[in-house]
């Protein structure tokens, strides 16, 4: 089994070193009058950070909020 898991972390990392090669293409972003201009694969990478905060955040708050439902309800 850990031979297994080492192959998918390495084929993983693999994948996600490919992606960062072959998406050097620069893009600029704006808001709010700011610029910043980034590749596109640390771009992607930003966004999915964020998302992962975000929806862990929400994910969280949910989980509290039916909890005190459930609690009040008792």
């Amino acid at each position: 089994m850990r031979f297994v898991s080492m192959c998918l972390i390495i084929l993983a990392t693999a994948l996600v070193l490919l992606f960062k090669v072959q998406n050097l293409t620069t893009v600029t972003i704006v808001l709010l009058g700011m610029s910043l201009t980034l590749p596109v694969s640390l771009l992607i990478f930003g966004v999915y950070v964020l998302g992962m905060l975000t929806g862990g955040t929400a994910w969280a708050l949910l989980r509290r909020s039916i909890k005190g439902v459930s609690h009040d309800k008792s």
